[in-house]
């Protein structure tokens, strides 16, 4: 059994890593929020130890580490917002314990390089939460693509198209997730899933265009290895489509490869628990996984957007003929 502290644990992904650490079989010792709505503690660790200051955190965890081999920290889950990612990563390392961090493990791509210094200087590791790609459908499409480009390795790349609403209330622009330099933006905050995926699936980046990004939605086309993406990404509930708000529904996820559906609606709840069992195997997904959808975020949270146009993804084409965008 593995001890673990767990930072950010009032958000709102922290459920899911309480139920993973809980349902791989290992303990939560300590927990940290600045908040202290967290009554879901009782339902998975009633007896943790909970604060809501980081110095007390920190001291109480440095105890355990000096003085109670048994109750010493081994893992530290990081669900606080994403600007403060790489800081908890490098105090995980720091208390010499590994770092299992939410998306994105950080903003910026050079972030990234003082991470593996300390990564090899520690000899801990930092892994993140890529579900996506143990997502049993996502698999077979992945193993799907593959057989294909072996049996054919010149043919044409695949037409997809990502398009990802999900409405969010006017909270969500006065929170830390509406603001650029905490979440780095719409693309980053709900898209880097998705970027990773698709790279993932489809092979490096060549080439990449905004062609508009405001901070309610933004979309552009990507030229992946084997694959022209058009994507679209928001979190306004005016741009659900009609079938969507007439079902009540609050999201829309659709990826469409060639034309086809990709179905993948289902079988997201236990997919956390999944990358723990993994990385507690020694095969999480470490900071060169992260790395090309954190490099291709960043450049599109830095890119001038060119336009909307004919080439842009058709939800974008329509936004501009109702002169939304």
């Amino acid at each position: 059994m593995k001890n673990f502290a767990l930072i950010g644990v009032g958000g709102y992904i922290a459920p899911r890593h309480l139920k993973a650490i809980k349902e791989t079989n290992n303990r939560l010792v300590a927990a940290l929020d600045v908040n202290d709505s967290v009554g879901i503690l009782d339902r998975f660790f009633p007896d943790v130890s909970f604060f809501t200051e980081f110095e007390r955190f920190d001291r109480y965890v440095e105890k355990l580490r000096r003085q109670d081999p048994a109750r010493r920290i081994d893992y530290v889950s990081i669900c606080s917002p994403n600007y403060l990612h790489d800081a908890h990563i490098r105090f995980a390392l720091r208390v010499g314990a590994n770092a299992i961090c939410e998306k994105p493990l950080v903003l910026s791509p050079w972030n990234l390089d003082a991470l593996e210094e300390m990564e090899a200087e520690s000899g801990k590791k930092v892994c993140t939460i890529l579900q996506l790609r143990v997502h049993p459908s996502l698999v077979a499409l992945k193993d799907t693509l593959a057989a294909a480009h072996e049996a054919k390795p010149n043919q044409q790349k695949h037409d997809v198209i990502l398009t990802y609403i999900t409405s969010r209330g006017p909270w969500y622009h006065n929170s830390w997730k509406g603001n650029l330099d905490k979440a780095g933006g719409v693309a980053t905050n709900i898209g880097i899933h998705f970027f990773d995926l698709l790279i993932w699936l489809f092979g490096a980046v060549q080439n990449s265009e905004v062609h508009h990004a405001d901070g309610h939605r933004t979309g552009g086309v990507v030229e992946l290895e084997r694959a022209r993406v058009r994507w679209f990404l928001s979190v306004d509930r005016s741009d659900l489509p009609q079938a969507a708000t007439d079902q009540g529904l609050s999201t829309f996820r659709s990826i469409t490869v060639d034309g086809k559906e990709v179905e993948f609606s289902e079988g997201f709840t236990d997919l956390h628990t999944v990358v723990y069992q993994r990385t507690l195997e020694g095969n999480g997904f470490g900071l060169k996984d992260a790395r090309p959808a954190i490099v291709l975020a960043h450049e599109i949270r830095e890119a001038k957007p060119q336009g909307v146009s004919s080439a842009s993804h058709e939800f974008l084409q329509e936004l501009k003929e109702a002169k939304r965008v």
